[in-house]
């Protein structure tokens, strides 16, 4: 792949992304860039881009686009980047997609983590939590022993907020609102042949992670 792998991965909410994002970095040893983690730390540490993130955060308002993606150019910068990097998470929308490209920063891939909202809602309303102990469960695809209460503890186990189901069906809402668009962007880009557009490709995210994975994996290695 000509020596660098720099990777967005696109997915809705429940495709999977973070769990491949960790395995595709791993496998080919480029760090994982997530914006919210960059963001979390930046606030965390008190850093002037912290500060004033902070200070939005508190009054409720977005943190804007020029300001992530100046972490993002300062985050690439860094040696651990040289052979290439995963975003996560960014960009979500086509204007960050757009101020992406105008800074230059150069992708040569986005993959697309295709699952349709039927499995995302099976998948996301039926995870439960165990709270003390953060141990997770799913009604159907990893159930506890006994229904409802957890393994270890035999506590009862219970069903997080931002998986009910109208929370899951208001984040799909919003994904395919701002973030689905960003597909159109990519694949037209894509279909234009341009040099500086990065390839794209689609991989089905039904199946078991290895499968998920090894499809990311194999397209990753033909490029």
């Amino acid at each position: 792949m000509g020596g660098s792998m720099r990777v967005i991965l696109l997915g809705g909410p429940g495709a999977g992304k973070g769990t491949q994002a960790a395995l595709v970095c791993k496998h080919f040893d480029i760090p994982q860039i997530s914006t919210g983690d960059m963001l979390r730390s930046a606030i965390a540490e008190r850093t002037e881009i912290g500060m004033r993130a902070r200070q939005l955060v508190d009054s409720g308002e977005l943190v804007p686009d020029e300001m992530i993606i100046g972490m993002v150019k300062q985050r690439i910068e860094s040696a651990d980047c040289k052979s290439g990097f995963l975003l996560d998470g960014f960009p979500r929308t086509v204007p960050q997609a757009q101020a992406l490209r105008r800074e230059q920063i150069k992708i040569d891939l986005v993959i697309e983590i295709a699952v349709d909202d039927q499995e995302v809602l099976r998948r996301m309303t039926g995870r439960r939590v165990h709270l003390p102990s953060g141990r997770t469960y799913h009604v159907e695809f990893n159930p506890p022993q006994q229904p409802g209460v957890d393994d270890v503890t035999g506590e009862p186990l219970v069903q997080r907020a931002d998986d009910d189901i109208e929370t899951v069906c208001e984040r799909l809402k919003v994904y395919h609102k701002k973030t689905a668009p960003l597909i159109d962007y990519y694949t037209s880009w894509a279909a234009k042949n341009d040099t500086v557009a990065p390839g794209y490709a689609r991989v089905n995210g039904i199946g078991s992670v290895r499968f998920v994975s090894d499809s990311i994996i194999n397209v990753l290695k033909r490029r």
